[in-house]
């Protein structure tokens, strides 16, 4: 019999984070061998409660949610997103243009997917979070990289962006703060890519879920704010800072002048119908979280579990013959890179294998990111600081064996 075969779109799509070198793990697992795991911001994982409140905020409401919810959302939610985008400097914001969707993966697929026409153009950093770039092929359209090199602090140039609008450009996608590099974008900057969108007609797409997410005084400026009357699409959501990513509860809200958008608006209530609501149960945090104390900065402030862990990759970097890194303002990640005049040749997915294989840590090859003859690995932070110290005691093992093989290769040679 002939074999089923999967969507030609596929072939383009990739997802390392939880790819081969994952399932690889996994067989080494059960086999006996206690893996270290870098590869994934997924915080419960990693001993990461999420906090009480929120638990209890769910539990009030079992009775509550056993019924399909409104299609955009439970509107104490929305309301809540509501206050908090205002209270941020958005203009134009109420609740028929905020949307909950099953976390911000979902919610990243519905925006494409109401707004790109085959052939569309869609500006996307490299390196990117995968989901974007894999969301835009599966709706037809066509990724674009502007480069957020680390010579620029992984910042992305205005200039390339503007250089890389074509006719078919539809929209602007920005990370902020970054996965995977946890650069943090200043407003000076974010308002000359606001320029670009003006300038051009383009929708502006901000995956803000890091937000609250901040090290050593960095600033977190929203999109919203700075864009005012350009239309832009802000996602948040309950995974990262609130360490509650087994919830499924992300949102995406919709600001600037409502005319410009009112059609991409209802396009969006079309899908978010179609797949009849989002989680209804988890959707009762959403109000807690964002009217209470955030609890995440006693995490990232000095003597905070995640400050510690950053402090041990910078520090572990710091100690590396062959690692250099741009310090992460934000996030929940390092992307460490491999310096060329220590290691000419370099491979990041063989690396990276070599590592899961010689010395039992999984961590995610920057290629993974879309990034081009990448030497750089994805990190995160969320372990414990004192098993990242011997992460890079392992990582400095593996690459010292590879540049021996590549001097006694040379020596033949």
């Amino acid at each position: 019999m002939a074999p089923i075969r999967p969507s030609a779109h596929l072939a383009e799509v990739r997802y390392e984070i939880r790819g081969a070198l994952t399932r690889r793990s996994r067989e080494l697992e059960a086999a006996g061998l206690p893996i270290i795991k870098l590869n994934i911001g997924n915080p419960g994982r990693y001993g990461f409660d999420t906090p009480v409140h929120l638990r209890e905020a769910i539990a009030a409401h079992l009775r509550d949610s056993e019924a399909y919810g409104h299609e955009q959302g439970l509107e104490e939610a929305r309301e809540a997103i509501v206050a908090q985008q205002r209270a941020r400097g958005a203009i134009g914001v109420d609740v028929e243009r905020i949307f909950v969707g099953n976390g911000v993966s979902e919610l990243i697929d519905l925006s494409l997917r109401a707004l790109l026409q085959p052939g569309d153009e869609v500006l996307l950093p490299s390196p990117d979070y995968p989901l974007w770039s894999a969301a835009t092929i599966l709706n037809d359209g066509k990724p674009r990289y502007y480069r957020c090199l680390a010579e620029n602090g992984h910042l992305p140039d205005p200039d390339e962006i503007a250089a890389l609008v074509t006719p078919r450009t539809r929209a602007i996608v920005l990370i902020n703060p970054n996965n995977p590099t946890g650069a943090v974008y200043p407003r000076e900057l974010l308002e000359r890519i606001v320029q670009i969108a003006e300038r051009h007609h383009l929708l502006l797409l901000s995956d803000e879920i890091y937000d609250e997410i901040l090290y050593d005084g960095a600033q977190f400026e929203p999109l919203a704010k700075v864009a005012g009357n350009v239309p832009c699409v802000s996602f948040g959501g309950l995974s990262k800072v609130h360490r509650a990513c087994g919830y499924r509860v992300g949102w995406m809200s919709l600001s600037g002048e409502p005319a410009r958008t009112a059609e991409y608006r209802d396009a969006l209530q079309l899908l978010a119908a179609l797949r009849l609501c989002a989680n209804v149960t988890a959707q009762w945090a959403v109000r807690p979280a964002l009217e209470s104390k955030p609890t995440i900065d006693t995490l990232t402030g000095a003597g905070g579990r995640l400050h510690e862990a950053r402090r041990m990759i910078v520090e572990g970097v710091a100690r590396s013959e062959f690692l250099d890194l741009v310090a992460p303002g934000g996030a929940l990640y390092a992307f460490p890179r491999v310096r060329a005049n220590r290691l000419a040749r370099f491979d990041d997915n063989a690396f990276a294998l070599r590592l899961l294989e010689e010395e039992s840590v999984l961590v995610v090859p920057g290629s993974s990111f879309n990034v081009p003859d990448s030497r750089h690995l994805r990190l995160t932070l969320l372990p414990p600081p004192e098993q990242l110290r011997e992460v890079f005691v392992r990582i400095e093992r593996v690459l010292a064996r590879m540049a021996e093989e590549q001097q006694k290769t040379r020596a033949v040679a």
